[in-house]
């Protein structure tokens, strides 16, 4: 990756969430670029993780960036910060088993992860979830909203031809 222009700076806060765990999953992103904003969400009806949720949010919020860009992504789950900046490189290494010889729980994932990042500069932040910080909050409302709409969305009547 090479350097970016400090200028192409975006702050991402990311949220997943699922209800009961497991079991339906929202996730949600609020991207900033300067005075532009834009809210991204997406969810499942059917069972899924808490974890899951938590990692989609960064990999669909990465994805979507068009260019190279120095990243700030603020997420309230240790899970996927120590995950992408810690214990990857040792998957990686042991051919994505733990240290305990286990296959790595959502390796699909953490390789999806490390891809979308590979594009960026990203510097991972750790909030503390529900806990006043507006950027996290949004970013669970828009969680909640994707769980909301996909669990909407599979109990819909399907138009008749």
């Amino acid at each position: 990756m090479t350097d970016v222009p400090a200028a192409e700076s975006v702050t991402i806060h990311t949220d997943g969430a699922c209800v009961p765990n497991p079991g339906p999953g929202g996730w949600g992103a609020l991207l900033r670029y300067g005075v532009h904003e834009r809210e991204l969400c997406g969810g499942t009806a059917e069972p899924t993780t808490n974890n899951r949720m938590e990692l989609t949010a960064p990999i669909e919020a990465l994805e979507t960036l068009n260019r190279p860009s120095v990243v700030h992504l603020w997420t309230d789950s240790t899970y996927v910060r120590n995950g992408i900046t810690s214990w990857i490189n040792g998957w990686k290494r042991n051919g994505w088993l733990t240290s305990a010889k286990q296959p790595v729980k959502n390796a699909d994932l953490w390789q999806r992860l490390e891809e979308a990042c590979a594009r960026h500069q990203v510097e991972w932040h750790w909030v503390k979830g529900h806990n006043g910080d507006e950027g996290n909050e949004r970013a669970d409302q828009l969680a909640a909203r994707g769980l909301s709409e996909a669990v909407a969305a599979a109990v819909a009547p399907v138009p008749q031809a």
